[in-house]
């Protein structure tokens, strides 16, 4: 079977997202009780101006759907890792926000996400991984302030 180097490629990326969101979810979840989609759902929230976000934009952000986005805002909100705000001006748009307890959350749980994408990326230099993650991010259609 003869493959292209370009789908050799994107096949060895999802093979290796697969491999490091089980590694996540497993440190994460061990540690904190929560997803890997629930982090990148958070720190998403800790990064935007005033801990929160339109959910459509949060949904945009994670490549997800608004609904998608609500289903997994629910249990953080029953945790109080997130909450609700209105929009004064227009009752249809609704926001997510960060709590304290999340922000802490995250702020803790980075120190974890860093640990273990240094063991995924050891021995590769500064200019690889530039390279790489420049390409990942076409790929995905983001900047790297959205990552």
């Amino acid at each position: 079977m003869n493959t292209s180097d370009s789908t050799d490629f994107c096949l060895r990326l999802a093979r290796a997202a697969t491999t490091l969101s089980r590694r996540f979810d497993s440190g994460l979840g061990n540690h904190f009780g929560i997803s890997f989609a629930d982090y990148q759902l958070l720190r998403q929230l800790v990064r935007a101006p005033g801990g929160k976000l339109r959910r459509v934009d949060l949904a945009e952000r994670l490549g997800l759907t608004a609904s998608g986005v609500t289903r997994s805002l629910l249990p953080l909100e029953k945790i109080g890792l997130v909450g609700r705000q209105s929009d004064p001006r227009d009752a249809r748009v609704g926001y997510a926000l960060i709590t304290p307890a999340g922000s802490e959350l995250v702020t803790n749980a980075d120190a974890l996400v860093d640990q273990i994408s240094n063991e995924f990326t050891t021995g590769t230099d500064a200019a690889q991984l530039g390279a790489l993650s420049g390409l990942l991010g076409r790929i995905a259609g983001i900047s790297a302030s959205q990552v």
